[in-house]
């Protein structure tokens, strides 16, 4: 009878344990991450992983959401828009996540968006083409400050210089054709006139050819918009061609990774970046001055090596998406709902206003201008 006993409790707590071990599977928040952590984009994706993993770890220290863990699933995507869509659908289809963080690119971002959305499945991306978010989708955001905003930022410092003729220079590829249809669009709002425009290709490893067709049409500067490693390439034969004429770079490339590729060849380049590569220069009633530091200190502390804005994208959506959740139950809707509604969040990359019409939900002030001087980053007043 004992021993009939001692089965019996054995056998029930078994059962309790399975049934408790499932209630907390149950419980937790499962949030999908696909980022380019290796290959060429792998200086994206690689502080995006860090920076999810970062804030997942230290909002869970504080007891999670509603009293719910949050669990991530992290798929590396190598910058592959083959892979990004196999990844996504199995964040979808086996791991059942409530929101997708990612991918680092905009090709990727652009070949997996169909996916989410009709799985209604948020989906807060890190790239910056403007195609992500325009025409809205419900379903889809991003926390990469636009194509739009950056050429902005660069023309209307031109237009302080006196600069008036420009070549650009712009990478094949769904991001580099974005920034080309804003550096066209917008260049007669600036007063500026594009008298030669050309391409290169992700993998090329000299652009001398189209430099030279550049300096042929005699601009006041260039603009080169593209991600690494192409940039400092174009960087480095500017130089080589000893051009003497300014050279501005997108957003793409703000990140120290530019500068050690570039070398001595990033010396004086422009560009637009978040405030997050100056945020020790910046005055002391700025907005994100805190979230700034605080980002800063923890990535930093944590990995022991410099931040980038790149890994700023991440962060800022997690923080969304965590901010979105409370109160949902796990409800897919609801969350797409919050982060619809959210006005005034302030993040790495810039202050956040949602809307039905405005997905991005960034405005100007999320850029500053920088100058890259003895290798590091001058701001630009």
């Amino acid at each position: 009878m004992q021993k009939k006993v001692r089965i019996m409790s054995l056998m029930f707590l078994v059962s309790a344990t399975l049934f408790t071990a499932q209630v907390m599977a149950a419980e937790t928040y499962k949030i999908g991450g696909i980022f380019a952590v290796t290959g060429r984009a792998s200086f994206l994706g690689d502080p995006e992983k860090r920076s999810m993993e970062m804030f997942v770890d230290a909002i869970n220290a504080k007891g999670g959401i509603d009293g719910r863990m949050l669990e991530t699933v992290i798929y590396d995507t190598e910058g592959d828009p083959t892979k990004a869509v196999m990844h996504v659908s199995k964040l979808i289809s086996k791991d059942r996540v409530l929101a997708i963080i990612g991918p680092s690119t905009t090709p990727t971002t652009l070949a997996v968006m169909p996916a989410a959305a009709k799985a209604q499945i948020p989906l807060i991306s890190c790239a910056a083409g403007n195609k992500i978010t325009s025409p809205v989708n419900p379903w889809i955001f991003k926390t990469a400050q636009s194509d739009i905003l950056a050429v902005g930022a660069i023309y209307a410092h031109m237009k302080k210089e006196n600069i008036k003729k420009i070549g650009i220079l712009t990478v094949s590829n769904a991001f580099g054709e974005s920034g080309r249809e804003q550096l066209e669009a917008q260049a007669a709002d600036y007063g500026l006139s594009i008298v030669q425009a050309d391409k290169f290709g992700g993998k090329d490893t000299d652009m001398t050819a189209q430099l030279t067709k550049i300096r042929s049409a005699e601009p006041d500067a260039i603009v080169c918009w593209g991600t690494n490693p192409g940039p400092a390439v174009v960087a480095k034969n500017v130089k080589q061609l000893d051009l003497n004429i300014p050279l501005y770079q997108s957003h793409g490339v703000a990140s120290p990774k530019f500068i050690e590729l570039a070398g001595d060849s990033a010396e004086n380049i422009v560009l637009p970046t978040g405030k997050i590569l100056v945020s020790a220069l910046l005055p002391a009633e700025d907005p994100q001055k805190t979230v700034l530091a605080d980002y800063a200190r923890q990535y930093t502390d944590k990995y022991s090596m410099p931040v980038s804005g790149f890994g700023g994208y991440a962060y800022d959506a997690m923080m969304i998406v965590a901010k979105a959740l409370e109160g949902t139950a796990g409800d897919k809707a609801k969350l797409r709902d919050n982060i619809e509604k959210m006005k005034g969040f302030v993040g790495v990359s810039g202050t956040f206003s949602f809307s039905p019409e405005e997905h991005n939900g960034l405005g100007a002030d999320a850029f500053v201008m920088v100058r890259i001087k003895n290798g590091t980053w001058e701001l630009i007043q």
